[in-house]
């Protein structure tokens, strides 16, 4: 078997498969439940398609449905799981995350890159709240306004970087959001140099954050950790002069720990 990677007209791609998944994926933040017309339309999936997709998936305890709609279950959370449970770094992690939290009471969080945007993978709250929805393991952001997300975009090699600033479009969730892509990029591009990224109150009013890259002992990028706090509690120096030194003992740590 090859290994490279299978398009949707190839024979072995499993398209009822990535349907299904399609359909989960659907489900987010702004999105938590659904009638079946929206997520055909968030899918581009016909009622029809969409129906047998979300039934199936009720079926098998990863949807649940509430006469009209549909909304995830906690089975879903399985699927996370797995993949932290695959991952023989899960427990190092975890513990580096709680520890910053004691260490400084704020919450800290572990992300990987997932196309255009930055999933949590493992997460320590503190018990300040910080958004207006709530982060958890799953949780997906866009990664062009978050610490998480530069961090791991300025990992990316450079065809890989042009395509992402080619392809995204920057909406303005804040007054100080960055919307122009050069301007993104010198950030990637400085964040690529220094080693952190911080970013103050983009992706959310009164949130800021610092985050640096995972790697494990070969090398190897794990993601990226971070801290993350409110602007009205924490100044810039403080992000620079105690949380960054923080979080960058605890990415050696990781480095250490794990092989």
């Amino acid at each position: 078997m090859h290994d490279e990677t299978l398009t949707p007209d190839d024979r072995d791609f499993v398209t009822a498969l990535a349907s299904g998944l399609e359909v989960i994926l659907a489900f987010d933040e702004d999105h938590p439940r659904m009638t079946l017309t929206e997520v055909a339309a968030r899918t581009g999936m016909n009622r029809a398609r969409a129906r047998r997709f979300l039934l199936t998936l009720h079926a098998l305890g990863y949807v649940r449905k509430q006469q009209r709609h549909f909304e995830l279950a906690p089975k879903v959370l399985n699927l996370g799981y797995a993949f932290l449970s695959a991952n023989h770094y899960r427990s190092v992690i975890q513990q580096v995350l709680e520890d910053i939290t004691t260490e400084c009471g704020e919450s800290s969080s572990l992300g990987v890159l997932d196309g255009d945007d930055v999933t949590y993978v493992a997460r320590s709250s503190s018990r300040r709240r910080l958004m207006a929805i709530t982060l958890s393991v799953g949780t997906r952001l866009p990664a062009a306004h978050t610490s998480l997300g530069r961090v791991l975009l300025a990992q990316l090699p450079e065809d890989e970087l042009e395509a992402f600033l080619a392809r995204i479009v920057l909406e303005p969730h804040t007054d100080k959001s960055i919307t122009d892509k050069a301007e993104l990029r010198r950030c990637i591009l400085e964040v690529r140099q220094q080693g952190y990224a911080i970013v103050d109150q983009e992706l959310d009013s009164g949130l800021r954050s610092v985050a640096v890259p995972a790697f494990d002992a070969n090398g190897q990028l794990l993601g990226a950790i971070n801290i993350s706090t409110n602007a009205a509690r924490i100044d810039h120096d403080t992000l620079v002069h105690q949380y960054l030194p923080l979080l960058q003992d605890k990415a050696r740590q990781i480095r250490a720990s794990v092989s």
